[in-house]
């Protein structure tokens, strides 16, 4: 196979050691000449990337370049690849988004509800700049999107990119709760095949096969009601949040049994028991702070002091994994099955067209193909319809720089609902985000 060039937009993300040792268990699978990270942060980066020479020079001897840097023609001009992970305002700004929408009495998370929203209102303009650099120095590189939250992004790019079929949205939670229900069956991940329908963080699982097409949906079920449901990918395996939020996914599956849900559901299914078991002096940001981010930095300084990797543990994870088996896919036209965002385009019949849906596709190199799924039941067209409206309010109100088109999608939000706190948490969120934020009409 052709070696490639990869660039890792956001290359100062604490999630960047995890996606190196990935690319190095998959190097036969999608080999490489070059890696070169880029970020706008050159201090948060530099510890990183020093860290990851070392690493790639122990255990990737055979990639001819390894770079970093600040300069966008260094970057991309000789890309097949991108691979992108930024967070605009960093993690100081998710804590506020959590914090804020908690004051009022509402789920306080990253990517759904007003935190959600907030992040992603942020995310649009660097995303859609960051994606014109991008194609100006390289217009025929495969830009895979994990930006979060990843379901406003994909609107908002949509939008501006509507032929642009290199161009592909994905999230890693799909293959994440894969993982899991590979664990409770004792297979390997990749031995399942997945029927799947919703939107980013907002989607069910309707079957689960083996190879050889044996149904497995009921033996999870049963498994999962009978011995409980954890996190068991090593980036969340041992991370308080994620045991209860896969916990969650019991009471989900108990009160629903139809299917098999996306753990973020539980955010919308049970917005006031999740808000009440929040805290607003300990929200996921400040847990993250204090842990991955202190974790990894931590490794990347004994990395470089010691200019090898034998006092540190690193491990691939399936976040990383599933990226990089996914580029393969497309740049050697493995047609694989992976479950990615799409313009809707009938997928779903009974969805609009225009809609950004999360189902499984094949990964050609021409671009996803999407599986079709037909009509999907009343209930899960109710709720997706509600998200998807608000989502799409989120865009509106971005390129319309409307107030209004805002408040309407907070309220129709389903961890909101009540106008009046809609209201006030949007009013807060817009003072916190003064500079981040494009100033809004009344």
């Amino acid at each position: 196979m052709e070696r490639k060039n990869l660039v890792i937009a956001g290359g100062g993300s604490t999630y960047t050691l995890g996606m190196i040792k990935s690319l190095i268990s998959e190097k036969d699978n999608f080999p490489l000449r070059s890696i070169i990270f880029f970020d706008n942060d050159e201090k948060r980066q530099t510890q990183i990337a020093e860290a990851a020479e070392i690493i790639l020079k122990e255990q990737y001897p055979e990639l001819e370049h390894f770079d970093c840097t600040t300069d966008k023609k260094t970057a991309f001009q000789k890309a097949d690849v991108v691979f992108v992970q930024i967070r605009t305002g960093g993690l100081k700004m998710r804590e506020l988004d959590e914090q804020i929408p908690l004051r009022h009495g509402v789920v306080g998370q990253e990517t759904c509800g007003p935190g959600g929203m907030a992040y992603g209102f942020r995310s649009i303009k660097d995303m859609i700049q960051l994606v014109n650099d991008i194609r100006f120095y390289a217009k025929d590189a495969w830009i895979l999107n994990y930006t979060n939250p990843a379901a406003i992004v994909a609107e908002a790019l949509r939008r501006v990119f509507p032929d642009d079929y290199k161009l592909v949205n994905i999230c890693d939670m799909p293959i994440a709760i894969m993982h899991s229900y590979a664990s409770l069956l004792d297979m390997d991940v990749w031995d399942l095949v997945p029927e799947y329908f919703g939107l980013n963080h907002f989607g069910w699982f309707t079957k689960l096969e083996d190879l050889q097409g044996n149904d497995l949906t009921n033996r999870i079920k049963e498994k999962i009601i009978h011995e409980g449901f954890v996190p068991t990918d090593s980036e969340i395996a041992n991370d308080v949040s994620w045991k209860k939020t896969f916990e969650q996914a019991r009471n989900m599956l108990l009160d629903f049994p139809e299917y098999l849900p996306n753990t973020y559901l539980q955010y919308y299914l049970y917005p006031e028991e999740l808000a009440e078991k929040e805290s607003i002096n300990n929200t996921r940001a400040r847990q993250v702070i204090n842990g991955r981010e202190k974790r990894v930095h931590e490794t990347c300084r004994q990395i470089c002091k010691d200019k090898s990797t034998e006092n540190v543990i690193l491990e691939s994870d399936i976040h990383g994994v599933y990226m990089v088996r996914a580029a393969a896919s497309f740049v050697y036209n493995h047609k694989e099955l992976y479950i990615v965002m799409v313009e809707n385009n009938g997928v779903i019949a009974n969805l609009p067209k225009e809609a950004m849906v999360e189902v499984p596709a094949l990964l050609t190199v021409n671009g996803p193909k999407p599986l079709a799924i037909g009509e999907i039941p009343i209930f899960y067209k109710g709720l997706i319809e509600a998200q998807l409206a608000y989502e799409q309010l989120v865009a509106d109100a971005y390129f319309e720089r409307s107030y209004h088109k805002l408040l309407q999608a907070l309220t129709l939000n389903r961890t909101v609902v009540d106008t009046d706190k809609a209201k006030a948490i949007l009013d807060d969120l817009i003072q916190a985000n003064e500079g981040y934020w494009p100033e809004l009409q009344k």
